[in-house]
């Protein structure tokens, strides 16, 4: 998962620098950076992101001391010494030298008393990026040998740098003019210092394999160069977007890597299920999550209080907001006692024997591949472009109502991992989930940019689903992810019978093939050519392109046929003299129906949807 917070001049900075890039630990006054690190035992920060060319870095470049308290605690350029010296020697001012060497508007124009509201706001110096792998990830780190240590770290390395990518390229946006109210893409990219911790902060040490990585606010704007600020609100507005893309690649990762499995665990009755390593000892996530069963324990005290002091149960936005509360309520102080990874990793281990036995412990690795042999064999490598549309606007609109492009891409994230177990996805296949949805089952609602779902192509006139599913968007008796899961499911299996009664139907003809196919329940016209890629039918794996050209054959040779009975029907009828009918009219091979096929009124007969 990925949490953010702000980095503020003042307490912000300084726990940035005291306590984020020494390990989350307490670093005492007088310390270097570099031993502060070694004592703590955690590696140093280095330097990501495209947009370091614009400072002189490169990606990789270890994170000095001064370069963060310079770009990530003051906005001004991290080899601002150097720049102002030579300024200095040039004849310029003081103030003119260290004017030069901020990038963008100084962090002192927000306490001039010539600014109007901005001087009210504490600006932004940074964002703090948390990322954290599954749990089960953190148990497999902690307790397995070195080499499967090592390339769990690489497949987290993998997944956040890539994250990070994608935060780049399509979700950073820079302010301009007046007010921020322009907002246009980054010029050169993001600047980020990553750092790598290995513990919680608890006074009992857990392993938690998580990095900070804090992204300077500060970019160029694409039509000048000028640095400026990034939107808060669009890095804000995408971060689930980004948790759910960095988990699925995460996964992706560690079952390509060491051949392991994913598989659905319900934390909490009624609520999202979290994926975990399949085969991992679940007493050991309670071993582990120590910090969880304290808010857990803190939760029901204040969910009471909000109960008695509203009327109602916390919906979704209040039971997060709870969930915080009981976070900072329960948060323990950091720990003084030091230890590199070699001696956390060991007590780890001991502690874990102590409590579940050697077996238990030993034998990780061998029980996640077993397990993992189980997953491959009863879940298929399918995704089907439909159906997965379908889930995704049934659980974002029974949850949220009104929802935006971002929702549906998280849940379409979400609904791969799920399905896929840990395999590799096509690159774009959550776009194009997305697109699906947009284009097929959605409707604008406002003047925003938000949209909700479109009834009428979701339950089509010729059944009864829409009385049964109506009820469950309004439901409160039962928790909304439970809901939305009931809507989904019951979709999916209605689009499956509407895929069965066509291929059904079409059996008494040997040369006729039914693709499986959902629209709307208006027919458009089919546009031949046009594919979303290659789709595999979920319930035999079929190629669904190779299907579509056999298809489009086998309806040319069809066309052939039936005009040859046509003439052969016309020659018997003048021979016999009988009176003869007139001819159907020409009708294009890709609109044929086939003798003996029954469509459902309402559908397209063919083609990839």
């Amino acid at each position: 998962m990925i949490s953010m917070s702000p980095v503020r001049p003042g307490a912000g900075v300084r726990y940035l620098l005291r306590g984020v890039i020494v390990g989350d630990g307490h670093r005492r006054a007088g310390t270097s950076l570099r031993a502060a690190q070694d004592e703590a035992g955690v590696p140093p920060g280095v330097w990501k992101g495209r947009g370091l060319a614009a400072v002189g870095l490169t990606a990789g470049d270890v994170v000095t001391e001064r370069q963060a308290e310079l770009l990530l605690g003051e906005g001004r350029h991290p080899d601002a010494d150097r720049i102002e010296r030579e300024l200095l020697a040039q004849g310029k001012s003081p103030a003119q030298a260290r004017r030069a060497t901020v990038l963008g508007r100084p962090i002192e124009h927000n306490r001039s008393p010539k600014t109007d509201k901005a001087k009210e706001r504490t600006p932004w110096l940074a964002f703090d990026l948390v990322f954290r792998p599954p749990p089960t990830a953190h148990l497999a780190w902690a307790l397995m040998d070195d080499r499967h240590r090592l390339v769990l770290e690489l497949c987290d390395d993998i997944a956040r740098d890539k994250t990070l990518a994608w935060v780049e390229e399509s979700v950073a946006e820079i302010r301009s003019k007046a007010g921020g109210k322009q907002r246009a893409r980054v010029k050169d990219g993001l600047i980020a210092a990553v750092f790598r911790h290995y513990e919680s902060r608890a006074t009992e040490s857990r392993p938690l394999l998580h990095a900070h990585a804090v992204v300077s606010v500060r970019a160029r704007r694409p039509h000048d160069g000028k640095w400026g600020n990034l939107s808060a609100d669009s890095l804000m507005t995408h971060i689930v977007a980004a948790d759910t893309l960095y988990t699925l690649l995460f996964m992706e990762e560690v079952s390509a890597r060491l051949g392991w499995a994913w598989e659905p665990r319900e934390v909490t009755p009624g609520r999202r299920p979290v994926m975990e390593i399949a085969g991992i000892n679940q007493r050991l996530i309670g071993w582990q999550s120590t910090r969880r069963q304290q808010i857990e324990d803190a939760l029901p005290v204040l969910t009471a209080r909000y109960e008695e002091r509203q009327g109602h149960a916390p919906g979704e936005r209040a039971s997060y907001a709870l969930a915080c509360q009981a976070a900072d309520q329960t948060r323990p102080p950091k720990r003084t006692e030091l230890l590199s990874l070699t001696e956390l990793r060991k007590r780890w281990r001991d502690s874990a024997v102590r409590a579940f036995g050697a077996c238990t412990v030993y034998r990780l690795a061998e029980r996640a591949r077993a397990a993992a042999a189980a997953v491959w064999a009863r879940v298929r490598p399918v995704v089907d472009v439909v159906l997965a549309a379908v889930d995704t606007v049934a659980v974002v609109y029974v949850m949220r109502g009104a929802f935006a492009r971002h929702h549906l891409l998280a849940e379409a994230r979400r609904h791969l991992a799920y399905v896929l177990r840990g395999r590799r996805h096509e690159p774009g296949l959550d776009e194009r989930i997305v697109q699906r949805v947009v284009d097929d089952y959605t409707r604008p609602v406002g003047r925003g940019r938000r949209m909700i779902a479109d009834l009428r192509a979701l339950y089509p006139r010729d059944i009864e689903d829409q009385a049964v599913l109506r009820p469950l968007t309004r439901s409160r008796t039962a928790a909304p992810y439970e809901r939305a899961r009931l809507a989904a499911d019951a979709l999916a299996a209605r689009a499956r019978a509407a895929r069965r009664a066509e291929r059904l139907g079409s059996r008494p003809c040997p040369y006729a093939v039914a693709v499986p196919a959902a629209s709307r329940s208006h027919p458009r016209p089919f546009h031949t050519g046009r594919k979303d890629g290659r789709l595999l039918e979920p319930e035999t794996g079929i190629d669904v392109d190779a299907v579509e050209r056999t298809r489009q054959t086998l309806e040319v040779a069809a066309a052939k046929v039936a005009a040859t009975l046509q003439d052969s029907r016309r020659a018997r009828e003048a021979v016999h003299g009988l009176r003869p009918q007139p001819a159907p009219a020409a009708v294009p091979p890709q609109h044929t129906q086939q003798p003996g096929a029954q469509h459902p009124p309402g559908r397209t007969t063919g083609g990839v949807t």
